[in-house]
């Protein structure tokens, strides 16, 4: 199954709207660029079913490019960033629901006040 081409974003501060187009695609993900904030998407995945591997693999990944001066040299040059979520799953024993709130509770964690995103940045653990 694929997602919509494109996936549309929309912003919530300091993100701005995003608009993400394939630009590969093949039977295990896919690539896709929102060339005018420059990010980019990837999703891949392993099914044990398909590949005989022992766990089901789900990544996923969003960057950013952004030209930035080094405080070092003064130069200009091309920065990528990057954000991703690794989800690995045994062949059997959760369900769907199980795996989807296998990953909510990252997300709840992560956005809960005790821990914030910006504390999980600031070097908190």
């Amino acid at each position: 199954m694929s997602l919509n081409d494109p996936i549309t974003v929309s912003a919530n501060s300091p993100t701005p709207a995003l608009t993400f187009s394939v630009v590969q695609r093949d039977g295990v993900g896919a690539n896709r660029l929102d060339n005018a904030n420059r990010y980019g998407l990837v999703f891949t995945h392993s099914n044990p079913l398909d590949s005989g591997a022992k766990q089901e693999r789900h990544y996923m990944k969003v960057s950013q490019d952004k030209d930035a001066t080094s405080p070092y040299t003064g130069g200009t040059s091309k920065q990528t960033a990057s954000v991703s979520l690794s989800v690995t799953i045994p062949a059997f024993g959760w369900s769907q629901a199980e795996k989807v709130a296998l990953v909510q509770a990252l997300i709840d964690t992560l956005a809960d006040s005790d821990v914030t995103i910006g504390a999980f940045l600031g070097f908190n653990s």
